[in-house]
């Protein structure tokens, strides 16, 4: 198989590839596969027939190389396919292979291949979009409380503005994540995954328009107090890839969330806001949103 480099302008040519996508994690999302791109994660891709074969590399931990599902508009590998293609190319594991994948082949017919463990870290919460753009209910009146308070504090006085992230605010983009890094410790040597995530945002936000990434900024008094950038992934759900905001601010959080849902989601049934990376306040406040499934996700490692 020829693999090759994926970058930022090869989306357009391997878009097709992805239409009628069954997968629903965020995994499978071709602007998170190309923007996630640094020194250790490497995404290289090669053309079968009409199937997309992603295999990405990792500079040392090599350990950690492997296969996504392969992608096609048509068809859906069987698992002897898939360990036919794993033993060619080399990679022995899929990574990411959603559960529902899992309940289609059948868990007896699938262990005749593979072993099989599911990857607690990139379990991926699912949201109904009607929940987070309504918050309807007595289990989300905390969250109505927050934005309330946000309104009564600093929308008051009319200096809080939303709008469109466009090209043309990458550089204030930029600044405000450094920022916002800043306050907590994304440097490389302290947590690899922040790290990892600041240069996945840095790189989506300097392609934006080629990765077909949709954002949304708030600004007070100017300034840029939070940002957030979705993109498609199924016909029924699209991604919310990141979502930041100053923590000073009480409920703004909350207040943004709410305005990406209704502004960059709102053509969509699902929101899939992505895993927790096992990080107990980062899953405490996945709950807090009441998701409406968690989407598993499994390695397959070749017997």
């Amino acid at each position: 198989m020829d693999f090759k480099p994926l970058f930022s302008k090869d989306y357009r040519k391997l878009k097709p590839f992805f239409r009628n996508l069954k997968y629903r994690l965020c995994a499978y999302s071709l602007p998170s596969i190309i923007a996630w791109r640094n020194k250790e994660y490497q995404p290289h891709g090669a053309v079968i027939d009409d199937s997309l074969i992603i295999r990405i590399e990792f500079t040392e931990k090599i350990e950690n190389r492997h296969l996504l599902l392969p992608i096609s508009p048509t068809k859906e590998y069987q698992p002897e396919e898939l360990q036919k293609l794993a033993l060619q190319s080399g990679i022995p594991s899929f990574w990411y292979v959603p559960e529902d994948y899992i309940e289609r082949f059948g868990r007896n017919r699938i262990e005749s291949c593979f072993i099989i463990t599911e990857q607690k870290d990139f379990n991926d919460y699912i949201y109904r979009t009607e929940d987070l753009t309504t918050l309807k209910g007595n289990k989300y009146s905390k969250k109505r409380n927050l934005i309330n308070q946000f309104k009564r504090n600093y929308l008051i006085n009319g200096d809080v503005v939303m709008e469109r992230m466009t090209p043309s605010v990458k550089s204030e983009c930029l600044k405000f994540l450094d920022k916002w890094c800043d306050d907590r410790g994304c440097d490389i040597d302290e947590d690899v995954n922040l790290a990892c995530e600041k240069q996945a945002l840095i790189n989506t936000i300097e392609n934006m328009q080629l990765l077909e990434v949709n954002g949304l900024i708030l600004r007070r008094a100017g300034d840029i107090i939070a940002f957030g950038m979705a993109a498609h992934l199924t016909d029924e759900m699209g991604v919310l890839y990141f979502e930041k905001a100053l923590s000073r601010l009480k409920g703004l959080y909350q207040y943004f969330d709410n305005l990406c849902a209704k502004h960059l989601l709102a053509g969509y049934t699902y929101i899939n806001k992505e895993s927790d990376m096992n990080i107990p306040g980062l899953a405490r406040a996945k709950r807090s949103y009441h998701p409406v499934m968690i989407i598993k996700s499994y390695k397959l490692e070749v017997r």
